[in-house]
C-alpha cells in the first residue's frame, strides 16, 4: 500500500481513537467537524493504508491478576534467532518480542500471575534450543505506559 499523507483532520481522528477506540463515527464527526460518513471514509482509508493497524483494548495487567511484569534479554545463536522468536510467540505470558541490535539477542516482555508462575516460564525459556543465556528484570514502578503512537 502506498503512503498516505496525514492531514490535521487525520491526526485528530487518530488522537481521539487512541484515547477512546469506542468512539462512534458520529461522535468523532462532532469532534472534528465532519459528517459521520466522511469520518467513516477517512477511518477506512487509514486502515487501507496500514496507518491503523488494528482496533484493540488495553487491559490493566494488575487488575487482570498479572502481578509480576518482567523483561528478558535473551541471547540466541544467530542461526536460530528466528526459530527461537517463533517459539517465544507461542507463550501466552509473553506480550512483546523484539530482535535488538548488537550481539544476537531478543528483548522480551512478559506478564505473570506470581513468582512461581514466572519461575516455571523461565525454566521453559532456558530449555529452548538456540538460547544461550537469559537475563531477567522485574518491573518495580510504571511511570508511563502508552500503547498508541502520538501523531
Amino acid at each position: 500500500m502506498q503512503f498516505k499523507n496525514l492531514d490535521e483532520i487525520d491526526r485528530q481522528i487518530l488522537k481521539y481513537l487512541s484515547e477512546n477506540g469506542r468512539l462512534s463515527n458520529a461522535e468523532l464527526g462532532r469532534l472534528v467537524n465532519l459528517t459521520r460518513a466522511t469520518v467513516r471514509e477517512r477511518i477506512n482509508q487509514l486502515v487501507d493504508h496500514g496507518i491503523i493497524d488494528r482496533f484493540t483494548i488495553v487491559v490493566n495487567p494488575l487488575k487482570a491478576g498479572k502481578m509480576l511484569s518482567m523483561y528478558f534479554n535473551i541471547n540466541v545463536e544467530w542461526s536460530k534467532i528466528d526459530s527461537v522468536a517463533e517459539k517465544l510467540l507461542a507463550f501466552d505470558e509473553i506480550t512483546n518480542v523484539y530482535q535488538m541490535s548488537g550481539p544476537p539477542h531478543l528483548h522480551v516482555h512478559a506478564l505473570f500471575d506470581d513468582q512461581e508462575h514466572a519461575n516455571c516460564c523461565i525454566r521453559k525459556l532456558q530449555s529452548i534450543d538456540g538460547i544461550t543465556n537469559v537475563d531477567s528484570e522485574f518491573l518495580i514502578t510504571r511511570y508511563k505506559e502508552r500503547g498508541a503512537l502520538l501523531i
